[in-house]
């Protein structure tokens, strides 16, 4: 299929999935559609924010403890990334790996995975790059590289884990486990359950940004699908769950709304919500369990000095 026909296909399933969501009692839209072009820039700017913990603390723990992932991953993998955004924490782990045969990124995302794979490829450029433009959560069919791998590692840092619900996790992780084949690894960044305070500010700076981010969702509608939505009668809300051990992130109306999406009509009461996003934190043991149930072991865990943040290494039987 050429690139239009992509495109075509895209745009439908951008809109089925944003009318299907807005004509249910509590409306939601998947988080996946927050990264067009600019929602991926604003996501860049978020990793850069002082409230935002997670970019930094993680890196720092692949600068002090990349050596020990190299070592447990071993020579000659195929690292798999999804979502790969800017490469930023991938380079640093290639730099460890002992002789790496390709690095296939995925993104969603064209111009940041073009970006991405293009800066891998100059600061590795004895490294096989094959990039993917595709949504990760559908199937998708690896390349085969020049090289054989000894084994095939999925790399996933950013606590994207946390987009998905416990029970969308398992089924992820035991995808993954498939693509990856027996005696493949699993390297996932994983947030840990800490100060509500301090989550909710990571995820509703002071300077607006991620705000700014998912407002987008909604100018990103208009622009695309035909819409004519007030952007500016949402508020962005982010609020921690304690109960669940996730942070919840809404668009929320300001009054009363009506408006049209590809000519169909959504009416919005004074503070409903439109769910665009979870961002679930887990205990060390927890995340454990989930992998089990996955089918997958935890073979180690590194974590930063305050355990804000894990990044965590796991194999398949």
């Amino acid at each position: 299929m050429n690139a239009a026909g992509q495109a075509a296909l895209a745009t439908a399933a951008f809109l089925n999935d944003v009318l299907d969501g807005l004509r249910l009692p509590e409306k939601r839209i998947p988080f996946k559609h927050l990264y067009d072009e600019r929602g991926s820039d604003l996501f860049e700017r978020i990793c850069e924010l002082p409230e935002y913990y997670l970019t930094r603390t993680e890196l720092s723990i692949i600068e002090e403890s990349g050596a020990a992932m190299a070592e447990a991953l071993g020579p000659r993998c195929l690292v798999v990334e999804y979502g790969a955004g800017s490469g930023i924490k991938t380079r640093r782990l290639l730099a460890r790996l002992d002789d790496p045969v390709a690095y296939v990124p995925i993104d969603i995302s064209a111009r940041a995975l073009d970006r991405s794979a293009l800066t891998i490829a100059r600061d590795f450029p004895s490294l096989e790059v094959l990039p993917i433009n595709a949504d990760y959560t559908e199937s998708l069919s690896l390349p085969r590289p020049r090289r054989a791998p000894r084994r095939r590692v999925f790399f996933y840092p950013g606590s994207s884990i946390g987009n998905l619900t416990p029970e969308e996790a398992v089924r992820f992780l035991g995808d993954a486990a498939v693509v990856t084949g027996r005696g493949g690894a699993l390297l996932i960044g994983v947030d840990l359950k800490k100060d509500p305070a301090l989550l909710e500010a990571a995820y509703d700076d002071s300077q607006g940004v991620t705000a700014a981010f998912t407002t987008n969702l909604l100018v990103r509608i208009n622009r695309e699908l035909d819409g004519d939505i007030p952007v500016h009668r949402f508020r962005h809300v982010a609020h921690y769950n304690d109960d669940l051990g996730r942070v919840e992130i809404h668009l929320q109306a300001e009054a009363p709304l009506s408006f049209r999406v590809a000519g169909e009509t959504i009416a919005m009461a004074k503070s409903e919500r439109i769910h665009v996003e979870y961002a679930y934190k887990y205990d060390v043991e927890d995340f454990g369990a989930l992998a089990a149930a996955a089918g997958l072991t935890v073979a180690a865990v590194w974590t930063d000095a305050r355990r804000l943040f894990s990044v965590q290494y796991l194999i398949v039987p």
